[in-house]
């Protein structure tokens, strides 16, 4: 008797256990992967709408949904500050999907998701030029776009901030006593076009502003020894 009702208790316990949890599901019709993988898009559980578009793709290659499914993906990554996944979906969607109008609505959206990829200009120079390099292919490729006003208006804004970087950098060799290279920094890219009192810096938040400085100098400057390098001293015997 005792054991029968421990097998009994055993068996409720598995059963619970399999109701828990979400039966896999497989070789559904490319409507049902598409419609859950929307779904999952607007209650924005991405992971799960990954997980629905990787089915779609896998079980129904040829399908007519892809074109659409994966710029779905692309924008909700996007709209989720998630750039890397939102650019892996639009080079999927150009490479494979894109029609002539499609393609150039992707590739402005490759720029913009670089360009909001960089809150923090000042970290990353090699996504600016990564991105200016976008932007140059895209008005060669596009000239007439109805996107280039934003295209260029992202442009500018990069181009000011690769200058406001550029200047940083120079302003530290100067305190190292390199002036060559300060020189060099200040010599790249110059903006002609554009008076450099118009440019309003960015306010850098109290709290990073502790450790990173202003651009010319930091509150740990004075841990840091008052000394040449050996290179700072070729520097200037060169300029002799």
């Amino acid at each position: 008797m005792i054991r029968t009702w421990f097998t009994a208790m055993a068996v409720l316990i598995l059963l619970a256990g399999c109701g828990s949890k979400e039966l896999e599901e497989f070789n559904k019709p490319a409507e049902y992967w598409y419609e859950k993988m929307v779904t999952s898009v607007s209650n924005g559980n991405l992971e799960k709408a990954d997980s629905y578009y990787s089915s779609l793709q896998s079980e129904h290659i040829s399908s007519p949904f892809l074109a659409e499914a994966t710029m779905i993906m692309a924008q909700a990554h996007m709209a989720h500050e998630e750039y890397l996944l939102a650019e892996h979906f639009l080079g999927e969607y150009i490479r494979r999907y894109a029609t002539v109008e499609g393609r150039e609505y992707a590739e402005f959206l490759k720029i913009k998701s670089k360009f909001l990829a960089l809150p923090n200009p000042g970290r990353d120079q090699g996504l600016i030029d990564e991105t200016l390099s976008g932007v140059e292919s895209f008005k060669k490729s596009y000239p007439h776009s109805t996107y280039l006003p934003l295209v260029n208006s992202m442009e500018t804004q990069l181009q000011i901030s690769k200058r406001s970087l550029n200047a940083q950098i120079a302003d530290l060799y100067d305190r190292l006593g390199k002036p060559k290279g300060a020189q060099i920094y200040r010599d790249l890219s110059p903006l002609t076009w554009i008076d450099p009192k118009e440019i309003v810096s960015a306010e850098v938040p109290w709290y990073r502003r502790m450790f990173e400085g202003d651009g010319s100098s930091s509150w740990y400057d004075f841990l840091i020894p008052k000394t040449r390098s050996v290179i700072s001293m070729d520097d200037n015997a060169s300029q002799q």
